[in-house]
């Protein structure tokens, strides 16, 4: 019964859904040109150079070097192998979902368990520096140092969430291939020796090894690109149909209670989609305080947006690894960002409110970050272009070949 209702409501979505493009297709036009310039402006080009480096530091072992250092760190504090180490990193520098695919990578090479990557998964994935200064702070707020505020909530958070899910399945036995393998030497040789037996094991030639690279980071680019387009043509559609005007009023009875304004709802709900597209919104809200904008913002980065957990959930489809985990980390993500942000802008600012919010103060990387977003808005779609002929003359000579 409970697949039926599931397969009814699904087509009901669907038909709705189509029913809006065929009636607002100039609309849903726009939408669907801004979620591809996003993606192939600044998306493509920024993570194509990690993900292709990732996938040839671990046929290269250096994942697995850097996995028995950072051992004694990762296993503690987060309950997870030390090759996670450089998912969490990764997930750091290069944004979402940079620190899925690094833990689907690191899963399917069997360097993690199930219950080790599922842990992983809640804490690797985090927006990037870039986005959170360079797009929320200057290009929306024009405050550079507000992005400390939001960068330090949002990281912070970010290791909390990993503490806590520590405990999660606790006594799981966990992966000890590295460690019996070399319990005998030194760690700088444990490293070496695990890195040696991982270079050994890869067969591939290493041109061979640099197309799967590059294929594999192209075929998962475009399927961000897909999920980026798609979910700004939904939150389009929402606004269209005033699907969210109704959920505005008819929450209206609780925001009146707990004296919230009705204009956040709307807003909110767009950023919980998409992760942009709200913070954008958030920003123009002028009528609620500075720092009740920072901390929507803090909740909608913790909760990834559903445009980005559907990434991720597309990521781990083929694997073993469990969504609901890292779905639940989001929450607590969110919920924990939320507060720092509170309690670091009063903390921050506590002298300078009236100055930061009619003047702009000077930071000396605010031109590097401006700098490098025209960088990626002028070059970005010819290194996307470019990139995905490369993909094309890579499987085209490869089809040759077999033939």
């Amino acid at each position: 019964m409970y697949a039926k209702i599931k397969t009814i409501i699904i087509a009901c979505m669907t038909i709705l859904v189509t029913c809006a493009i065929i009636i607002f297709p100039e609309q849903v036009l726009r939408a669907s040109i801004h979620g591809l310039h996003t993606w192939w402006e600044i998306v493509f080009p920024s993570l194509l150079p990690f993900f292709i480096v990732a996938e040839l530091l671990t046929c290269f072992g250096i994942v697995q070097f850097f996995g028995v250092l950072f051992e004694p760190i990762m296993r503690p504090i987060f309950n997870v192998p030390g090759v996670g180490s450089f998912a969490w990193i990764l997930g750091m520098v290069s944004g979402f979902p940079s620190g899925a695919k690094m833990t689907v990578i690191l899963r399917e090479k069997k360097a993690i368990s199930q219950i080790e990557g599922e842990r992983l998964l809640t804490f690797s994935n985090a927006s990037s520096p870039l986005f959170i200064f360079g797009a929320i702070a200057v290009g929306f707020f024009h405050h550079v140092q507000l992005g400390i505020i939001i960068a330090i909530s949002h990281y912070v958070s970010n290791i909390i969430v990993g503490m806590i899910m520590k405990y999660y399945k606790f006594n799981h036995k966990r992966n000890r291939d590295v460690k019996e393998q070399t319990a005998d030497y030194h760690i700088i040789r444990k490293a070496f020796a695990e890195m040696h037996r991982t270079r050994i094991a890869e067969t591939r030639p290493f041109g061979e090894l640099i197309g799967d690279a590059v294929l594999s980071s192209i075929q998962t680019l475009l399927m961000i690109g897909g999920f980026i387009i798609l979910f700004s043509v939904f939150t389009t559609i929402l606004q269209l149909t005033n699907i969210l005007f109704m959920i505005q009023i008819l929450l209206l009875p609780i925001t009146t209670v707990l004296s919230i304004q009705a204009e956040i709802i709307p807003t909110m709900i767009t950023g919980l989609f998409e992760i942009t597209i709200g913070a954008e919104a958030i920003s123009t809200l002028t009528s609620i305080p500075l720092v009740w904008q920072l901390i929507l913002i803090s909740f909608v980065l913790g909760f990834n947006g559903f445009s980005i957990q559907a990434q991720v959930a597309s990521l781990i489809a083929k694997t073993d690894l469990r969504f609901m985990p890292y779905f639940y980390g989001r929450i607590v993500h969110a919920i924990i960002a939320s507060i720092l942000t509170f309690f670091s802008y009063h903390f921050y600012f506590h002298d300078n409110l009236k100055t930061l919010q009619t003047t702009t103060i000077n930071i000396p990387f605010t031109t590097s970050i401006s700098h490098l977003m025209d960088i990626f808005s002028n070059i970005g779609p010819l290194i996307t272009i470019c990139s995905m002929f490369i993909g094309f003359l890579i499987m085209f000579i490869r089809h040759q070949n077999v033939q």
